[in-house]
C-alpha cells in the first residue's frame, strides 16, 4: 500500500520537522527541498524516508544544525575543508559554490571536503555545477558506514561509495551520472524494508555466500533504523558490476575517503562522515573553440538513435528518467509506503507537531 502526498505539501511538511528539531527556518527548508528532491527524480532511498533518521542523528548529536565549512588548506586551484558534522544539504552546498568560486577563476579546482553529514543524492551537486556551466566529477566514501562486499568477498568491507559526473548541456538539461557502486544504495534496502521496491535478484549476500533480496540479511534482527557495521553478523550489498563496480567503490573510498581526509571506511568506532573529491572544470575556459556544445549534441542524438531493444522503451541517456519521475510525481503526487509515511509521522510527533498540525500541513492524497 501507499500514500501519495502533493510534493510542495510534503516539502513544507519536512521543512516544519527540521524547524522544530533545531535548525534554522533557511536551513530546514534548504534540507526539505533537497530530501524532496530525490523523491522527485526517483531516488526514493535518498528522500523525504530519511527524515527519521535525520532527527534522530541530530538529536544524538551526530548531525548539527547550522555549520559552515572550515577551510583547512588553500590555494588558488585547490581547498580542502571540514565540513564539522554539519547538515550535508547545507555543507555539500557550501562546499560545491567554494569549488565554482575556485574554478571561475582559473578554470578549473578540486575541493577535498571530510566530515560531513549525509550528503544526499549527489546528482545534486553536479546539477548545481552544470547550470553554472561547469562539468564535475564527484568521488564520495562513507565513513562509518561498512556496507558493502567487494567482489570475491562475503563480508562488508567498503561503503556505498557514491560516483557522480555533470555535464552541462546548452538549451537542455544536463545528463547526470549518479550512482552507488553497489548493486543498489543502502537507502533502497531501507524503502525495500518498510514495504516499498523489491531489491533485485541478488543484490545482498549472506556472510556464507548466499545471494539474497531479503533486507533483514543486511540489517538483522535490529532493523532499517540501525543500520549494520562490519561487527555485526550480517551480510552485505554486494558491488555492482563484479570486478569492475568493485574496483571504481575501491578507488571511491581511497579518493573520497583517504584523500580527503576522511579516511577510508572501516575503523572500529567510526562516526559516519561523508567525504567527496570534487573535480570542477570550466566550459568557459577549456571550450576555446565554441564546439562543445554542438558536439554534445551530436553524440547524444546519436546515442539515443540507436534501435531500442524495446520499442515502447527507447534508447535514455543518464539524467532522462529522472526527468521522467520528476514530472509525473510533480503532476500526481509523491508515492511514499505507508511504513515510510508512519516514519515522517513519527518524527513530525517527536519534534512537537500534532496530528491536527500535519494533516493541516500534508494530508495524503489518497
Amino acid at each position: 500500500m501507499t500514500v501519495t502526498i502533493e510534493a510542495a505539501k510534503l516539502e513544507a511538511l519536512i521543512a516544519e520537522i527540521f524547524d522544530r528539531a533545531g535548525c534554522v527556518r533557511g536551513e530546514a527548508e534548504r534540507i526539505a527541498m533537497r530530501l524532496l528532491r530525490a523523491n522527485l527524480t526517483g531516488h526514493d532511498s535518498h528522500g523525504v524516508i530519511r527524515t527519521p533518521r535525520y532527527v534522530d542523528w541530530l538529536d544524538r548529536g551526530l548531525f548539527h544544525a547550522g555549520r559552515k565549512i572550515h577551510i583547512d588548506f588553500e590555494t588558488d586551484a585547490l581547498a580542502i575543508v571540514d565540513g564539522q558534522y554539519g547538515f550535508g544539504q547545507t555543507i555539500g552546498e557550501q562546499a560545491v559554490r567554494f569549488g565554482l568560486t575556485k574554478a571561475a577563476k582559473g578554470g578549473a579546482a578540486v575541493v577535498a571536503l571530510n566530515n560531513s553529514g549525509h550528503l544526499g543524492r549527489i546528482g545534486d551537486w553536479a546539477e548545481m555545477a552544470a547550470g553554472e556551466g561547469f562539468v564535475s566529477i564527484h568521488f564520495v566514501n562513507a565513513r562509518g558506514s561498512v556496507l558493502v562486499a567487494p567482489f570475491g568477498g562475503t563480508d562488508a568491507r567498503i561503503s556505498t561509495a557514491p560516483f557522480c559526473v555533470g555535464v552541462p548541456r546548452a538549451g537542455e538539461d544536463p545528463v547526470i551520472l549518479d550512482f552507488a557502486t553497489s548493486v543498489v544504495a543502502e537507502g533502497k534496502v531501507l524503502v525495500a524494508a518498510k514495504g516499498g521496491k523489491p531489491l533485485p535478484e541478488g543484490a545482498l549476500i549472506d556472510r556464507d555466500g548466499t545471494l539474497s533480496t531479503d533486507p533483514a540479511v543486511l540489517y538483522g534482527a535490529a532493523g532499517p533504523d540501525a543500520p549494520p557495521d562490519e561487527r555485526g553478523d550480517r551480510g552485505a550489498i554486494r558491488a555492482m558490476g563484479e570486478h569492475k563496480g568493485s574496483g571504481l567503490a575501491l578507488i571511491c573510498e581511497l579518493l573520497g575517503g583517504s584523500l580527503t581526509g576522511n579516511r577510508a571506511t572501516g575503523q572500529e568506532g567510526d562516526r559516519f562522515a561523508n567525504g567527496m573529491l570534487s573535480i570542477y572544470l570550466s566550459l568557459a575556459v577549456f571550450d576555446r573553440g565554441g564546439g562543445f556544445a554542438d558536439d554534445v549534441a551530436r553524440y547524444i542524438d546519436y546515442v539515443k538513435a540507436a534501435n531500442p531493444v524495446d520499442p515502447e522503451a527507447p534508447v535514455m541517456v543518464p539524467g532522462d528518467p529522472e526527468r521522467n519521475t520528476m514530472a509525473e510525481r510533480l503532476a500526481n503526487g509523491v508515492p511514499l509506503t505507508e511504513d515510510a509515511w508512519a516514519g515522517i509521522v513519527g518524527a513530525a510527533q517527536r519534534v512537537g507537531l500534532n496530528d491536527n498540525e500535519i494533516g493541516a500541513i500534508a494530508a495524503p492524497i489518497a
